[in-house]
């Protein structure tokens, strides 16, 4: 028995709870393991809140992230007291995940964890600050540097836009913060944004090709966000698309694509082979300033899961939230 995030779904009721939990619940798996730090993203207030089918069995732990340690394996790359993460895979989702004192998953799906990091900071990462570093790998691998001109990123308010904000002023790139909340500028200037500019610039419908101006794009909110980034991205520039907040719809034309030979990248971070894995949590190492990350940061306990959980999707929470799991 153990305590967790469980979501029950009985005659048409669906509930989120923190509760007791039998280990019979938890599924298959050749490792198990003590978790003793998760977090909340924008698909964990999905599934808890039931705002959207995200979870496809029940009973289900959500929590598509934990970071912990081995208590028991069968997997040969795996043993006890071993530090891991793990990021996706259908976590949460349709394999039991992180929000509860324990895990049991395949052994493939984890990785080490980073020796750079505590538990507490690869959560404050997360699979947030994770996709993140993949967008910023796809607009490195497309050849954007930080001479060719301004980086946007939309939803810089939310996990993966923040980390996006700061890896790239790290890396020397001139970053341009988009955010519906404007009273937040402040904050998003101290994480390295040069500038910020207010979400409705770009979440109306607009023209299919507009005015030049980003040599690259991370965008996780969609629909007339995405299409407006697109528009005025410079010729052969790069958009790398990881989010949906703002609608899964994409009401677009080929114009940016075929007459300024833009790229659009699809991020997907739950089902990423291992060495994209690796790769992204070396470079997460190497180039992610611990101390912005602090300041991003916001940490609560198991009990108040549930309730921020519905805070995110309602827009409340800036940066990222840790999970205090264990103890």
């Amino acid at each position: 028995m153990f305590q967790g995030i469980l979501i029950t779904k009985d005659e048409g009721v669906y509930r989120a709870q923190l509760q007791t939990i039998d280990d019979a619940v938890l599924p298959e798996g050749d490792v198990t393991v003590a978790v003793e730090w998760s977090t909340l993203n924008y698909k964990d207030g999905l599934a808890i809140t039931g705002k959207s089918p995200v979870v496809r069995r029940f009973p289900m732990i959500p929590g598509i992230d934990f970071a912990g340690t081995v208590t028991a394996s069968s997997h040969q790359a795996w043993k006890p007291g071993d530090k891991v993460v793990l990021n996706g895979w259908g976590v949460g989702e349709t394999h039991c995940g992180g929000l509860a004192e324990v895990a049991r998953v395949r052994g493939e799906w984890l990785v080490p964890l980073p020796a750079a990091f505590s538990a507490r900071q690869a959560m404050a990462i997360g699979t947030a600050g994770y996709t993140a570093m993949l967008c910023v790998l796809a607009l490195e691998k497309h050849g954007i540097k930080p001479v060719d001109g301004e980086i946007l990123v939309t939803g810089a308010n939310g996990g993966v836009g923040s980390v996006a904000v700061a890896l790239l002023a790290k890396l020397g790139y001139t970053v341009v913060a988009s955010t519906g909340r404007p009273a937040e500028a402040d904050h998003l200037r101290a994480l390295g944004a040069a500038s910020v500019i207010e979400r409705a610039e770009l979440a109306t419908p607009g023209k299919p090709l507009g005015k030049e101006r980003w040599a690259g794009v991370v965008d996780t909110v969609g629909s007339h966000t995405l299409a407006n980034a697109c528009a005025t991205t410079k010729y052969r520039g790069a958009v790398a698309a990881c989010g949906l907040a703002g609608g899964m719809d994409f009401p677009a034309s080929v114009a940016p694509f075929i007459l300024r030979g833009v790229t659009l990248y699809g991020i997907d971070s739950v089902m990423a082979p291992l060495p994209v894995r690796q790769e992204a949590w070396a470079r997460l190492a190497r180039d992610l300033d611990i101390a912005r990350l602090g300041a991003i940061t916001t940490e609560i306990g198991l009990a108040d899961a549930v309730r921020v959980g519905g805070e995110l999707l309602e827009g409340k929470v800036r940066g990222r939230v840790v999970v205090k799991v264990a103890g």
